[in-house]
């Protein structure tokens, strides 16, 4: 009996010493945009030491700090994706935490990004407009004429006026974060619309003159 357990010990410290050889993060999680917190805060606060980056230090993964990664990328002989994964970081000689928070990891990223244009597009309309602004976002993913990723929408240049003014990074509140996840499953008041403008401050020509579907709160949406 002794002998037996002394064996089983044996097999229980191989086992604990092999699991200590495997990392504890089989892929190291990576920051991309839409990323936020203390790791996004380190490599804004490195490139713009080494001259990539000249944005707000703000712990958001935005276009800007996407762009300084990329280039930061090309000039290091690594994949330019604009994504500071674990070879990224190595050369940033940084090395991301292995607690990260949710919106660092592609499909909360996502949600969060689509809040903060919710947020920074639509905040004071209705709720329900809150979502038909989430739902015109996703309506484009899926359309072959628009980038196909979230991310790739909303940065498209001259797409949201949030962007160009830097609003896009201002947080969201609670009701943007539900009106993009709502968004996200499947809800969309808008009926399968790719625009949206508010009359009273558009003078465009060509978005005033496409059919108009549905009016919410005041935005008006359009194929």
């Amino acid at each position: 009996m002794r002998r037996f357990l002394q064996k089983s010990k044996l097999i229980v410290l191989a086992l604990l010493l092999v699991c200590s050889l495997v990392p504890v993060l089989s892929a190291q999680a990576a920051l991309r945009r839409g990323s936020t917190g203390d790791d996004v805060i380190a490599v804004q606060k490195r490139l713009k030491q080494w001259g990539y980056y000249s944005g707000a230090v703000d712990g958001i993964f935005g276009y800007a700090t996407e762009r300084a990664v990329r280039w930061f990328q090309e000039k290091n002989g690594l994949t330019a994706d604009g994504v500071v994964g674990e070879k990224t970081a190595a050369a940033l000689g940084l090395r991301l935490s292995s607690t990260v928070s949710s919106a660092t990891k592609p499909a909360s990223g996502d949600v969060y990004l689509l809040a903060q244009c919710i947020y920074s597009e639509s905040r004071g309309e209705p709720y329900k407009g809150q979502v038909a602004v989430g739902a015109v976002v996703l309506n484009r993913v899926k359309s072959s004429a628009f980038p196909n990723s979230i991310s790739g929408v909303i940065y498209q240049k001259g797409a949201f006026s949030a962007v160009d003014d830097g609003q896009i990074n201002l947080t969201p509140n609670d009701s943007a974060l539900k009106a993009a996840k709502d968004a996200m499953n499947g809800w969309d008041p808008t009926g399968g619309c790719l625009y949206y403008y508010n009359p009273a401050k558009t003078s465009n020509r060509w978005i005033r003159s496409r059919p108009i579907v549905v009016r919410i709160g005041n935005h008006v949406f359009c194929k």
